[in-house]
């Protein structure tokens, strides 16, 4: 049966870690629906490095909060004009088409007309409103994503970096001028607005969902302990700080940088870093992994596998003229 699930908190590490036990329960062949807002959030994906995405300091000076998933993806602003939505759903049944239509289904009731497009956007006369963002798991997949209302553009212009490479391959010249609140278009709609429109249009696609109440799942201590490790430093940042770009490229899939420490006496690569917002953090894990304790005068053979062009991509640019 389906299930729907409304956070009633704005603290990123609750609400994340809600999205993650949604993500590793067993579901009973239904798809689950999960919204969520945070306040004043810098969202990195999983591999990305937070210095070189945000500013860290103004941020934590203004009393944000960094928050690092565990999709792939670039660097997203939240605040209470942002609202989040989630999709679980078991492997078997999930459909991003469907779970992308529920998103349009909702927004287009106030006239607007969408598309999705480039790397999972959802666009409205051609400027970015929502950003999407997905992993697999054992049992399920989870397909998450914002949706851009009345945020504040200028707090995220303060704490976003984005790279001028990026605003160029999409022919622009700010970020403001790549994205739209949804507001500016119908100056009707807000979060509060949209959220019982997306349960009616999850509800139309899937059929009628069971309510699941937020604070009993809040209350878990699997979600407590899952909480306290994303708003961990270790989690946040990590190995970053010492983090030093060798080697940059931007290809099809992302933007990727990397962080190589070399024993050129044993002729071997002792630890490689990788900074990527890939969709793909699976590809990125097994880069790291198969590049590290590679020699560094043959790089390791690609199979043909799900990924193959992003591991071949980021081992070619690791030993272009090594």
């Amino acid at each position: 049966m389906p299930q729907i699930v409304i956070s009633n908190q704005f603290n990123p590490y609750l609400n994340i870690a809600v999205e993650n036990h949604l993500f590793t329960q067993r579901l009973d062949g239904g798809a689950v629906l999960y919204l969520w807002r945070n306040r004043r959030t810098v969202v990195i994906g999983q591999n990305q490095n937070p210095y070189a995405e945000c500013d860290l300091a103004r941020l934590e000076a203004d009393g944000g909060h960094l928050m690092r998933r565990r999709t792939g993806g670039g660097a997203v602003y939240h605040d209470m004009g942002n609202l989040n939505f989630t999709f679980v759903a078991p492997n078997e049944s999930y459909d991003t088409a469907r779970q992308m239509h529920v998103v349009q289904d909702a927004v287009e009731h106030f006239g607007l007309r969408t598309e999705v497009s480039g790397r999972n956007d959802i666009l409205v006369e051609g400027r970015k409103f929502s950003g999407n963002a997905f992993a697999r798991g054992a049992d399920n997949r989870l397909h998450h994503g914002t949706i851009l209302i009345r945020t504040d553009v200028e707090e995220l212009q303060r704490y976003l970096k984005p790279k001028p490479s990026k605003l160029q391959k999409h022919g622009v010249a700010s970020v403001q001028s790549r994205i739209v609140n949804l507001s500016e278009l119908v100056p009707t709609i807000t979060a509060e607005g949209l959220a019982p429109l997306l349960v009616e249009a999850f509800e139309r696609e899937y059929g009628t969902a069971q309510r699941l109440d937020f604070d009993q799942l809040a209350a878990l201590p699997a979600v407590k302990a899952l909480r306290d490790e994303f708003a961990s430093a270790e989690w946040k940042y990590g190995r970053w700080r010492e983090f030093r770009v060798g080697r940059s490229a931007q290809f099809e899939w992302g933007e990727v940088a990397l962080s190589a420490e070399v024993d050129q006496a044993a002729g071997v690569i002792r630890s490689v870093q990788i900074a990527s917002d890939s969709l793909f953090p699976d590809a990125i894990a097994e880069a790291q992994r198969r590049l590290t304790g590679a020699s560094t005068s043959e790089p390791p053979k690609v199979d043909d596998c799900e990924n193959s062009q992003i591991l071949t991509d980021i081992i070619q640019m690791l030993y272009e003229k090594n």
